[in-house]
C-alpha cells in the first residue's frame, strides 16, 4: 500500500511539474511568485519527507524524484558540521584542483562578532589542497577597506595560519582585468591583481543572508568577493562607476553578480570548486559586525563543481527549514534568485541540481 500511494503522489507531481511549464521569473518583492524547487534527484533519506513538495509563499511546490536527469550537475550535501564532513563533501566530488598554486576564497569577516567560517573547520582541508587563503578588500568601509587593517582581521580571526598562509589579492590597489563572455550587464570584471598568482580556487562559502544582495553564498564568493574595490564598485553598480558602490539598479546588480561570477570560472578554465557551510544562518551577512542571531538551526555543508547549483540547493534548503520566515523576507525583498536566473541564462550553471547525501 505504501509503495502504492508514493507511486500515486509522483505520478500526481510529474503532472503537477508538466502544467507548470517554464519558471516564472518574478519581479523584485513579489511573494506571490510560484516557486518550483529544482532538486532532480534527492537523498533516499530526503526522498520520502518531501514527497508532498514543501511550501513556498503559500504555494505547494513540487519536487521531481525519480532521479531521470541524470545528466543534472550533483550537489554533494552531509550533516556533519565538521573538518571530517568538510572533507566528506570535498572528496565526494570525485575531482582535484590541479597547479601548483591553489587559492582558497573565503571571507575574513567584519569585527567584532560577524560569522565567518571558524578556522578549525577548514584547516584540514585548506591542508589537503595546499592552499593559501585569499581575500579582496572591502568598498564600503569598515575595518577590511584597508589593507594594513584587514590583515590584522585576517590574524585576529585565525586565518594567517592556516595552509601557506594569507594574501590580500588587491592589496596594493590594483586590479586584473577579466573579459566577461556573454554577460548581460558587464563586458569586463575588474578582480584583485594577485588573482594571477593561482591556478585553480576552492571557494569556501559561509551561506546566510545579505542586506542587499539578499543571500551570500557561492556566486557572490566569486563576483563581489574576488573583485578589487574597483571591481565591487563596478558590479554594484552594473560597470556605471569605479569609484562607488551605491545607487545601482538591484536585478542589474544581481546581473552584474553572475557575470562577474561567469568571468571567473571562465579564466580558470573551470580549475574551481564549490563548499558553503550552511550553520549561523543569520539574515546579516559576514560583512556585518553585529548580525542579527539566527532564526534557523544549522543545516549542514554542500559541495559542489556548479555554483548555480549549489546555492539554488541550498536556497531550496532554506525554504524547507523551520523558522526561515525573516530569512525568506530578506531573499524575496531583494529579488534575491534572479543571481541565480541570471548565472543559468549566461551559461554560469544550472539551477537543476541533483541533491546527494554523504552521510549513508
Amino acid at each position: 500500500m505504501k509503495k502504492l500511494i508514493a507511486l500515486l503522489l509522483s505520478f500526481i507531481m510529474l503532472l503537477s511539474l508538466a502544467a507548470c511549464g517554464n519558471r516564472s521569473s518574478g519581479t523584485a518583492g513579489n511573494s506571490e511568485t510560484d516557486r518550483t524547487s529544482h532538486n532532480v534527484a534527492e537523498s533516499p533519506a530526503d526522498t520520502e519527507q518531501n514527497a508532498g513538495g514543501q511550501e513556498k509563499n503559500g504555494e505547494s511546490a513540487q519536487t521531481q524524484n525519480d532521479g531521470s536527469n541524470t545528466d543534472a550537475p550533483a550537489v554533494y550535501m552531509t550533516t556533519d558540521i565538521s573538518p571530517e564532513g568538510m572533507m566528506k563533501v570535498y572528496e565526494a566530488l570525485g575531482v582535484e584542483l590541479t597547479g601548483d598554486n591553489i587559492a582558497v576564497k573565503l571571507s575574513t569577516g567584519e569585527p567584532p562578532a560577524s560569522n565567518y567560517l571558524d578556522p578549525d573547520l577548514i584547516r584540514d582541508l585548506v591542508a589537503r589542497v595546499d592552499g593559501t587563503i585569499v581575500e579582496c578588500n572591502t568598498a564600503y568601509g569598515g575595518s577590511r577597506s584597508e589593507t594594513d587593517m584587514h590583515y590584522q582581521v585576517a590574524e585576529d580571526h585565525g586565518f594567517t595560519d592556516l595552509g601557506k598562509g594569507f594574501i590580500i589579492m588587491d592589496e596594493d590597489g590594483k586590479s586584473m582585468i577579466l573579459p566577461v563572455e556573454g554577460g548581460q550587464q558587464l563586458s569586463e570584471n575588474y578582480v584583485g591583481a594577485h588573482f594571477g598568482d593561482f591556478d585553480g580556487f576552492l571557494v569556501l562559502s559561509h551561506f546566510k543572508g545579505h542586506a542587499m544582495a539578499g543571500f551570500g553564498g557561492a556566486i557572490k564568493n566569486i563576483s563581489i568577493g574576488i573583485g578589487s574595490q574597483e571591481g565591487k564598485c563596478l558590479i554594484h553598480t552594473a560597470g556605471k562607476s569605479h569609484t562607488s558602490p551605491w545607487g545601482g539598479n538591484q536585478d542589474a546588480f544581481l546581473e552584474s553578480m553572475a557575470d562577474a561570477g561567469k568571468s571567473v570560472v571562465d579564466a580558470l578554465d573551470g580549475n574551481i570548486l564549490f563548499i558553503n557551510v550552511m550553520n549561523r544562518l543569520s539574515i546579516d551577512c559576514d560583512c556585518d559586525g553585529n548580525p542579527s542571531e539566527p532564526d534557523i538551526h544549522d543545516i549542514g555543508i554542500l559541495a559542489s563543481a556548479d555554483p548555480v547549483a549549489l546555492d539554488q540547493a541550498c536556497v531550496d534548503l532554506i525554504y524547507q527549514a523551520e523558522g526561515n520566515e525573516s530569512f525568506v523576507r530578506r531573499m524575496e525583498g531583494q529579488h534575491a534568485e534572479h543571481v541565480l536566473e541570471a548565472g543559468e541564462t549566461i551559461g554560469l550553471g544550472s539551477r537543476t541540481y541533483r541533491l546527494e547525501s554523504v552521510d549513508n
